[in-house]
């Protein structure tokens, strides 16, 4: 049978399943279409959020350093006052909500950081060193929003790197997988096709040359039919001929 050792769909040939097969064709062709492009735009976005990551990373070096030295300044000017951190260590100050940003179909987390109830350490620094102090309160204030900004940019980062893989994986099954199996099952259908309608051309031939044949024997044995025919009633007409004849001879007693 033909198309036999090629990876195909098993189907009945016929002009239904080729017209299926077309429209199934065309709908993988117009998904993996669609999945290029994802696969394109998530890749943009992706190397954008990696472009982000490195910049905060390097950003956030540099706001520990200047923190990390604010906290030796307000130390030094307002002496210790770690006693009064210890105590309001139990309420937060900055809480992270969550919002979801949807990306071509894909769901990413964006945590965002926001300041809850007043200021805890407002109080802190006012005998001396309350300039350093904010100063201090100020730089990790941006510490702690950009680490938020940075757990976004991971989060996303390892969530695109999912579904890029993800998708990169249904567009070469569609490109190496799926349309050369429906197009191997379209090539052995019309090849199918093909053989049937010779087959049933070469039947029509073989049907009309038969019904030739039988219409040439029957002409032949009508043929012979009528000769036959005419001679048995030129038979008949000689005989009624003689007792014609035979009417008018005399007859002796």
């Amino acid at each position: 049978m033909s198309g036999g050792g090629k990876d195909r769909i098993s189907v009945f040939p016929s002009r239904m399943a080729q017209t299926l097969m077309k429209a199934r064709l065309k709908g993988a062709q117009k998904g993996h279409s669609l999945l290029k492009k994802k696969s394109d735009a998530l890749n943009m976005r992706f190397r954008d959020i990696l472009r982000k990551i490195v910049e905060n990373k390097v950003l956030m070096g540099e706001v520990m350093k200047e923190a990390a030295f604010s906290l030796a300044e307000a130390k030094f000017t307002a002496g210790d006052f770690s006693h009064t951190v210890i105590q309001n260590v139990s309420t937060a100050q900055y809480r992270v909500r969550m919002k979801k940003e949807n990306v071509v179909g894909v769901f990413l987390p964006v945590f965002d950081a926001y300041k809850d109830g007043p200021d805890a350490y407002d109080l802190t620094g006012l005998g001396k060193g309350g300039a350093n102090i904010a100063r201090l309160k100020a730089n990790y204030s941006k510490a702690v929003e950009l680490l938020v900004e940075l757990a976004t940019l991971q989060t996303c980062f390892i969530t695109l790197d999912e579904a890029i893989k993800v998708t990169n994986r249904r567009v070469n099954a569609i490109e190496h997988v799926i349309i050369p199996r429906i197009e191997n099952t379209l090539t052995y259908i019309v090849t199918e096709l093909d053989e049937m309608e010779r087959e049933e051309f070469f039947r029509m031939k073989k049907i009309q040359a038969n019904k030739k044949k039988q219409r040439e024997a029957e002409a032949v044995e009508k043929a012979k039919a009528g000769v036959e025919t005419e001679g048995v009633e030129r038979s008949a007409a000689q005989a009624k001929n003689l007792l014609q004849q035979e009417d008018n001879l005399p007859v002796l007693f």
